[in-house]
């Protein structure tokens, strides 16, 4: 892959692009984005679907220079990595889809994003922070590293309500995207951590079975949000990556 080709990082659900710090600083002598979507980093809600997520992306690369790039999806960011890919496939030279899955909703996850939406908008995202941290790391972080735990908590608190709840319904509301996994001809990685409640190691597996010539990495003691959770592991499967 091309050293000087830029990289561009699409952020969690109910997080911002915060969260990427740490793979931007491991990168230096790369252009990197990582854009917030509408509703979350300060940015006003507008859109309420994956594929307005996506035109946000494109038009924020288009506003950075950024013609084509490495793509990097984390769990709702690798949902719009995929309406990204569908929307302008000639603009992605690279994927990483990490802790993340191909599959739409089920009816049970369609109902608890609703009420979830509906509380959100109701009682504001106090709630939230402890509510989803559980879920979003694994139990050796929530266990053993205090200081991630608290920064997941304050990004997740930092969430605009109306924000939140567009998010949930576009996740409620998105595709399977399994049928688009052997369309895929783009080099591409994907990463779970071994302990992801969320989106666990065999719906990983089902992704790089899916895409042609896909790797597949798995990060021990990391649980939904891998690249906080251990972000030196993180790293190096990212920049071994990029430098193939």
């Amino acid at each position: 892959m091309d050293a000087t080709t830029p990289v561009v990082f699409l952020h969690a659900f109910p997080l911002n692009a915060g969260m990427w710090a740490g793979q931007v600083e491991a990168l230096p002598d790369r252009a990197t984005l990582a854009p917030d979507f509408p509703g979350f980093g300060g940015r006003a809600p507008g859109v309420s679907d994956l594929e307005g997520f996506a035109r946000s992306a494109l038009a924020d690369m288009d506003a950075a220079g950024i013609g084509k790039a490495v793509v990097v999806g984390l769990s709702m960011g690798g949902y719009v990595a995929f309406r990204l890919l569908g929307l302008a496939p000639e603009r992605v030279v690279g994927l990483v889809l990490a802790d993340t899955k191909a599959g739409a909703d089920n009816e049970a996850g369609r109902t608890k994003r609703t009420d979830q939406a509906a509380r959100v908008r109701a009682e504001g995202v106090a709630w939230m922070p402890d509510a989803f941290a559980p879920a979003l790391l694994g139990p050796t972080t929530m266990a053993s590293r205090p200081e991630v735990v608290g920064y997941v908590k304050e990004l997740v608190g930092k969430a605009d309500p109306e924000g939140v709840a567009r998010a949930l319904e576009a996740m409620r509301e998105r595709p399977d995207s399994t049928p688009q996994l052997g369309t895929i001809r783009v080099p591409t990685l994907v990463v779970v951590g071994e302990e992801d409640g969320l989106t666990p190691v065999a719906d990983a597996r089902i992704l790089a079975d899916g895409i042609p010539g896909a790797e597949l990495e798995v990060l021990p003691g990391a649980g939904h949000l891998a690249n906080l959770e251990d972000p030196a592991a993180f790293n190096a499967a990212l920049t071994s990556f990029l430098g193939r």
